[in-house]
């Protein structure tokens, strides 16, 4: 069953990317969540996020802007590691929380909440009109850098920020597109670089054949979603993603899930 779930989510998060900030991983973490503990979940969906964007980097690298790829990379790529850093901390705290909750003992933790409270804050972007549309000045970049890569590091939430920071750009929308994937690799490679070194990756949890599906599922939803970035926008099935990913991690944050 966590095969076909997985697999779905991958293939359309990933095509779903070419057309706002909403990134895939915003949408197959809680996908891998659901069957996985949540520090594997997030080195799962870094992989997947990274394999999957040097996919897309072969569509559209051409258009890389260098001079955004500077300004707004290079800090995203160092504040990316102690975004990860963070991340490997708090896998180390072990305190549990129990409390009760309509008459039920519910337990949670406290990464639980810090990864389920920045789910729902970058899932407003696609709820909020105000949000979806900030921008904001090209002086700007390194600051944006500096807090997409450390959300990523921490938790692979990088997207919805990038995109509110380059969106100002006098780039065209290839441009944006192929930047914004070409620093999602940078900051995907180096928080992997983390990950790697942690015992997260060592888990037993970690399922190979789980992980090449939904590489090769993402891989297809890139592809497509490459070929159709000039034709559609879909921003009410965002709001409605959005919003489930809101109630997940209500949930998430509950220990109900």
């Amino acid at each position: 069953m966590e095969i076909i779930v997985i697999a779905i989510v991958a293939f359309f998060a990933s095509g779903l990317t070419f057309f706002s900030g909403f990134g895939l991983g915003t949408l197959l973490l809680p996908a891998f969540a659901l069957f996985f503990p949540l520090e594997i979940a997030i080195s799962l969906t870094a992989i997947v996020h990274f394999l999957n964007n040097i996919f897309k980097l072969s569509l559209v690298g051409k258009n890389i802007h260098w001079k955004t790829v500077l300004l707004f990379g290079i800090p995203a790529t160092v504040f990316a590691f102690v975004g990860a850093k963070t991340l490997n901390l708090l896998t180390e705290v072990p305190t549990a929380i129990e409390f009760n909750f309509l008459g039920k003992v519910l337990v949670t933790n406290w990464m639980k909440i810090i990864i389920g409270s920045l789910l729902i804050l970058f899932s407003f972007f696609d709820i909020i009109p105000g949000l979806k549309r900030m921008k904001f000045n090209e002086k700007l970049l390194p600051i944006g850098g500096i807090l997409s890569g450390f959300f990523g590091g921490l938790s692979g939430h990088q997207g919805a920020l990038r995109s509110a920071f380059l969106m100002k750009l006098p780039i065209t929308k290839e441009q944006f597109i192929a930047s914004g994937i070409f620093i999602a690799c940078c900051i995907d490679i180096s928080r992997l670089s983390v990950y790697s070194n942690s015992n997260v990756f060592a888990h037993s949890s970690i399922n190979i054949n789980i992980l090449a599906i939904a590489t090769v599922a993402a891989f297809t939803g890139a592809f497509l979603g490459n070929k159709l970035v000039k034709k559609i926008t879909i921003d009410i099935l965002h709001k409605i993603v959005a919003l489930l990913i809101v109630i997940f991690s209500i949930c998430m944050i509950l220990g109900i899930v």
